[in-house]
């Protein structure tokens, strides 16, 4: 496949503080150079919808994902924008062979890199983002596109695990890690109101319906291309192993929207191929951990992302001392904090989601370690800026 160099233009780094490396963009799927950021669709043919699926050496997932993203309704009208972040292997000529526009970095940059990368080129007024190991459902962009009523500027939807196969993938089920943060943090950022939050986020069921949140992941998101661009694109500063980048983006957006500029819709659904490996699990949580550590120092108004439920935990293991009676009182705790465990338990007529609340329990150890390694690289505010 022949390849062009080209510049995204200054006009885009500036806007999307885009590194000033250029690109290498395969042909015939893109012309050299790049259309206006601020471009809009101006005549009946144009696209409706931009998708951007960023790939690191993901030759193997996407087929998956671009396959889903060809069955959609909209196709017609769909943009599809693929970013190999400096994969090193066919991860682009796949790309290529499903008629994506594919732009490609000569090195890795991580994830808020590369979606901005895929923002510079988007025409479409409104521009998606999809993880590269995600299935979308036929009708998902034309849903997406359905929530964007006046005043919205973003809409998210949900990212149902691909297989609920085995305990991992049943947990997952039960304990979606993507699904969005509610309306009601954004009143107030004060740690005992958020700590009350938490509280009842572990005792009653998730919301349901359309609905203002406060944040969602980009993993299935849409924003107004405008917004985007006025915002200066995803903080690259977060990088592809801390997480973050999407709530900082809808921060922002919150920052200089009304409350109900982010919407949530439920039918805009795509399948994520999670990995259930405990491993992979534990170390997400890590990284979301340090994610959160990076948006703390960013923005002091927030209050430290720190879970304690597994202090007290492992301060009652520890007051046991072993004693059976002790011991069992410390083991049953955990059930009382993370009560949803027994409310599936009981709606399932299954005892499998008592161990939910163990596995919570270790995915908040992990989260509140990737908070402490994140305040340690970032251990003061300088470190935010220069930290690799």
């Amino acid at each position: 496949m022949r390849t062009l160099t080209v510049d995204l233009g200054a006009d885009a780094r500036r806007l999307l503080g885009l590194a000033s490396s250029p690109c290498t963009v395969p042909s015939p799927d893109t012309k050299e150079g790049s259309p206006s950021v601020d471009a809009e669709p101006s005549t009946a043919g144009a696209p409706r919808i931009s998708v951007v699926v960023c790939t690191l050496n993901g030759a193997k997932r996407i087929e998956k994902c671009l396959a889903a993203v060809r069955r959609q309704s909209l196709r017609e009208r769909l943009q599809l924008i693929v970013v190999d972040d400096g994969s090193t292997d066919d991860s682009a000529e796949v790309a290529a062979s499903y008629g994506a526009e594919v732009i490609r970095h000569p090195a890795n940059r991580g994830l808020a890199a590369a979606r901005n990368t895929g923002i510079a080129v988007a025409r479409a007024p409104i521009i998606a983002t999809l993880d590269d190991d995600c299935e979308p459902e036929p009708e998902w962009a034309e849903r997406l596109l359905s929530g964007f009523v006046d005043g919205v500027v973003g809409v998210g939807g949900p990212a149902l695990p691909a297989s609920t196969d085995g305990y991992f993938g049943g947990y997952l089920e039960r304990n979606n890690p993507l699904a969005p943060l509610e309306i009601d943090l954004a009143s107030n950022t004060h740690v005992t109101y958020r700590f009350a939050r938490y509280l009842l986020r572990n005792a009653r069921p998730a919301p349901s319906g359309g609905r203002a949140v406060h944040a969602f992941a980009t993993a299935n998101g849409a924003f107004r291309a405008a917004v985007l661009r006025q915002l200066g694109g995803f903080d690259e500063r977060f990088r592809s192993d801390e997480g973050g980048e999407d709530l900082d983006l809808c921060l922002r957006i919150g920052d200089e929207h009304a409350p109900g500029a982010l919407r949530f819709e439920p039918s805009a659904i795509i399948r994520h191929h999670f990995d259930t490996d405990p491993r992979a699990i534990l170390r997400r949580n890590r990284s979301y951990g340090m994610g959160a550590a990076r948006l703390y120092c960013k923005r002091r108004n927030l209050p430290p992302t720190v879970f304690p439920f597994p202090v007290l935990v492992a301060g009652l293991l520890a007051w046991s001392r072993g004693r059976a009676s002790r011991l069992t009182a410390a083991l049953f705790v955990p059930q009382l904090l993370f009560s949803n465990g027994c409310r599936n338990a009981l709606q399932q007529r299954s005892a499998t989601p008592l161990l939910d609340c163990y596995v919570k329990l270790a995915e908040e150890a992990n989260l509140n370690l990737g908070f402490a390694v994140g305040l340690w690289r970032f251990r003061n505010r300088r470190s935010i800026d220069t930290a690799s």
